[in-house]
């Protein structure tokens, strides 16, 4: 079969519409369906955007139709844990509500929230479905995840799993508690590898956050120095000095597909590297929303892309 892997949407439901057109899907039986192929959505599909529920409800059908596959992004994560009540501390979630903490939080999740009534009925069924969306999609010649595939991650949770790499409510408590080996498995195959800046440097982030610790391109098996690895906002003061404890990974065996980074839409829309092809190019922040067309080639094209 052949696929169209389809990047972070975040609420932006008229922009997937464009998109799914332009790939020659339409709507058949009450979904979108292309006839020869299968969207797969590497997640994040809520948070930031105009159409939360518009967009959920294109891409639920989709799957239920088999027209699609999806896995979860960090956000529906975030979801999840924001709903969850934490079992150790009364009264609290797995995501802080309250404090400076908990008013970060919510406004990244407030577009959401706004739409489906907090700790309603609507949000627990949504959230529900979430957490039947998988870690990651793999198959002999391609792999799916949405930010990051490191073999060392995926073998520590994959036992602690549900079929078809479902999360558990036991993981999810796990891997909202930082110090764990659940935590790093998950904020890593969901967040990507980042690294902490050297003393005395920090930068800001999209939303406004000074960080002290930067993702990296953890497809690239020759970073060397923070600057080379970084990816974030362009002028940031990144310094161009050896990496200190780089988490390297192995170059991925096989086409490998990821969200997350929000790439930026001016730069040419390209693999990030032979076998690794991000397909977020900031929608959110007016980027295309992207897709890959994908027909099980070994190395991946720039021609492949398609952006609207």
């Amino acid at each position: 079969m052949s696929y169209d892997i389809i990047g972070d949407i975040h609420g932006h439901a008229d922009r997937l519409e464009a998109l799914l057109i332009e790939l020659g899907y339409g709507i058949q039986s009450g979904a979108w369906r292309h006839p020869t192929r299968q969207a797969i959505f590497v997640g994040d599909f809520i948070d930031r955007g105009p159409g939360q529920l518009r967009t959920l409800e294109i891409v639920r059908p989709m799957i239920d139709a088999g027209a699609a596959r999806a896995t979860m992004g960090n956000h529906e994560f975030n979801a999840i844990a924001w709903a969850t009540p934490d079992p150790k501390s009364s009264g609290r979630h797995l995501r802080p509500r309250d404090g400076e903490r908990g008013a970060k939080n919510r406004g990244q999740h407030e577009r959401f929230l706004a739409e489906v009534g907090e700790d309603s009925a609507l949000h627990a069924e949504w959230v529900a479905w979430f957490m039947d969306l998988p870690l990651w999609i793999e198959e002999d010649d391609f792999r799916v995840v949405h930010a990051c595939w490191s073999p060392l991650h995926v073998e520590a949770v994959r036992p602690l799993l549900r079929d078809g790499q479902r999360l558990t409510p036991e993981l999810v408590e796990a891997g909202s508690r930082k110090g764990t080996a659940t935590y790093d498995a998950i904020e890593t195959l969901l967040k990507g590898v980042e690294v902490k800046l050297p003393t005395g440097h920090s930068f800001t982030d999209k939303d406004g956050h000074v960080r002290h610790e930067i993702r990296t391109r953890w497809w690239n098996p020759n970073l060397s120095t923070y600057r080379s690895a970084y990816i974030g906002p362009s002028g940031v003061d990144i310094p161009d000095v050896p990496i200190e404890a780089h988490c390297q990974l192995p170059e991925p065996d096989r086409p490998t597909f990821i969200g997350h980074y929000w790439f930026d839409p001016k730069e040419p829309i390209a693999p990030a590297a032979p076998r690794v092809a991000c397909v977020d190019y900031s929608v959110a922040k007016g980027g295309p929303m992207t897709a890959y067309r994908f027909d099980g080639e070994p190395e991946l094209r720039a021609e492949k892309f398609v952006a609207v």
